[in-house]
């Protein structure tokens, strides 16, 4: 049966969100207020041979479309990141994705990027540090991965044949353009938190120690707080080498975010002698939980407050009955000289699994636009 696709309210959009087990926080209506240099657009898609029990058709899926227009044009690249929130395993994909492309070519696409959220493979803790040890081994892609999902092979091969074009890979891929393929999670569904304790490393357990001991205090803090974060976020930037985002942006984020739900944005402090050494947001959509950004001070790193933060975070993402923890990118890349690979082995002494999404992948509408955002893109 053919599916239909147009636009649904946002309450629609959210209610058939809050019926699944979980979904992106960038497929939520919310996320279309955070980013205001995009055009926003709730899409539904309806089975017109099934009932949704008050004599319509039901809504099976939904996305979030961001369209960013060209300059003088009314031309847009239409953006569906980490989403849509589909059936990604039925075999008949065309009749959730053309439906799709008609729409937003009828709104002026000329190239569509999507980022379907499908598991491929998952490289568990040990697995990764033996990687990162291994002198050989330059890329955990390269790396014999713990488990595969068959599945998503055949997603892969599905959007192929529709003419979908797989992303590139980038030199860190955990951290390029668009979303992340490589990400690392924490498995919290039918674990005490004394298991998830004891999957941790010696160091993250002894670490916590001495935060305790220290006398760190990890509190939550509201909107309020949000410039203390910035202060440490632009410190964290300049440290680690990336361009931060501005501090309307996280203010723009909470209150959209906490709109929606009171609860959809947590910040974390991480406090000693009267100072914020560490501060870190945390996202909730159903069971999945993610940590956001996160920052420090180099100042008093031996009272190890990020290790104190993330655990406390871990611990209230496992009383909210979340069934992943995600601390979201990682880098692909295992050579020494990555400034990104500490960060990879702090995410790993966590105990939980490095997981390899299918990627984003694009469909060009009109080609020599595309090629002309491409040229564009590469020259930014």
């Amino acid at each position: 049966m053919p599916l239909r696709v147009q636009p649904v309210t946002r309450a629609q959009h959210l209610a058939h969100i809050a019926a699944l087990p979980s979904a992106s926080h960038m497929q939520l209506p919310s996320w279309g207020d955070v980013k205001p240099d995009w055009q926003a657009e709730s899409l539904g898609w309806y089975d017109d041979g099934a009932a949704d029990g008050e004599g319509g058709a039901r809504l099976v899926g939904v996305a979030l479309v961001l369209l960013r227009p060209l300059p003088k044009l009314k031309r847009y690249l239409a953006y569906l990141p980490e989403g849509p929130v589909i059936d990604w395993y039925d075999p008949d994909l065309g009749r959730w994705l053309d439906p799709l492309l008609a729409h937003l070519k009828s709104r002026g696409a000329f190239s569509v990027k999507m980022g379907p959220p499908v598991v491929v493979r998952r490289w568990s803790a040990d697995a990764v540090k033996a990687a990162v040890a291994d002198p050989a081994a330059h890329r955990l892609r390269d790396v014999t991965a713990t488990a595969h999902e068959p599945r998503a092979f055949d997603v892969a091969d599905r959007l192929r044949r529709l003419g979908w074009q797989q992303a590139e890979p980038g030199e860190e891929d955990g951290f390029a353009a668009g979303q992340p393929r490589y990400v690392f999670q924490i498995p919290l569904a039918g674990r005490t938190l004394a298991d998830i304790h004891r999957g941790l490393n010696q160091q993250w357990r002894r670490n916590i120690k001495k935060a305790e001991k220290a006398g760190v205090e990890v509190v939550r803090g509201g909107y309020e707080d949000l410039p203390a974060f910035h202060t440490l976020y632009a410190e964290t930037a300049e440290r680690d080498r990336f361009l931060p985002r501005p501090l309307p942006y996280f203010q723009r984020m909470w209150t959209a975010l906490t709109a929606e739900d009171p609860d959809r944005m947590r910040l974390y402090l991480a406090r000693h002698d009267g100072e914020v050494l560490a501060a870190a947001t945390m996202l909730g959509v159903g069971g999945h939980v993610w940590y956001s950004y996160g920052a420090s001070t180099a100042r008093r790193r031996e009272v190890q407050p990020n290790n104190a933060i993330q655990w406390r975070m871990i611990a209230d993402a496992h009383e909210l009955g979340a069934h992943v923890y995600d601390f979201r990118g990682i880098t692909d890349t295992l050579e020494e000289s990555n400034h990104l690979l500490g960060l990879l082995r702090f995410k790993a002494g966590s105990g939980g699994e490095a997981v390899e999404y299918l990627g984003e992948w694009d469909l060009p509408l009109n080609r020599v636009l595309h090629r002309a955002l491409d040229l564009y893109m590469s020259h930014r």
